[in-house]
């Protein structure tokens, strides 16, 4: 029989790595279409074509040239495979991983801002900065034993 303390532990776990899922997801759709050449080269025109037809701020992404274009598609397929490991594991410490990664890719999206990017960005910045303080307070909350299971996670995958 489980005490009242490992229950709720199992239950934050729980919450916990549907969190990470989810934030897993959101980067798996939102990433994927930067995964290769061709695709960044459309989905940048589309990120342009909201710009426009909302008139936001900013200046919008200049026509990217092959070298751009391969350095956005190595950033989309790095960010896809990393998102298949959060749905796929769903481990805790991923969590806290993405959380720090968020963070720094919230730092840039501000940084863009400041310095004339596209005000499309924001809705990027507020996806990123909730998602990594949804994951890293998350994280922080969890009980010790919670946490202890990445340990066990990690084991049972070899590393």
């Amino acid at each position: 029989m489980s005490s009242p303390s490992s229950s709720k532990s199992s239950s934050a776990l729980a919450r916990y790595r549907r969190l990470v899922a989810a934030s897993g997801l959101y980067d798996l759709l939102v990433t994927l279409p930067f995964a290769t050449p061709w695709t960044a080269r459309l989905t940048l025109e589309a990120v342009n074509r909201v710009h426009h037809a909302f008139d936001l701020g900013g200046t919008p992404a200049p026509a990217f040239a092959p070298l751009q274009l391969v350095l956005v598609a190595f950033f989309g397929t790095v960010v896809t495979l990393w998102s298949v490991v959060r749905l796929r594991y769903r481990r805790p410490v991923d969590g806290a991983l993405d959380a720090l990664g968020r963070m720094a890719f919230a730092s840039w999206m501000i940084w863009g801002l400041a310095a004339g990017a596209s005000h499309v960005l924001v809705g990027f910045l507020v996806l990123e900065s909730a998602f990594g303080l949804a994951q890293g307070l998350g994280y922080l909350r969890l009980p010790r034993a919670a946490r202890a299971s990445d340990r066990v996670a990690a084991d049972a995958l070899g590393a």
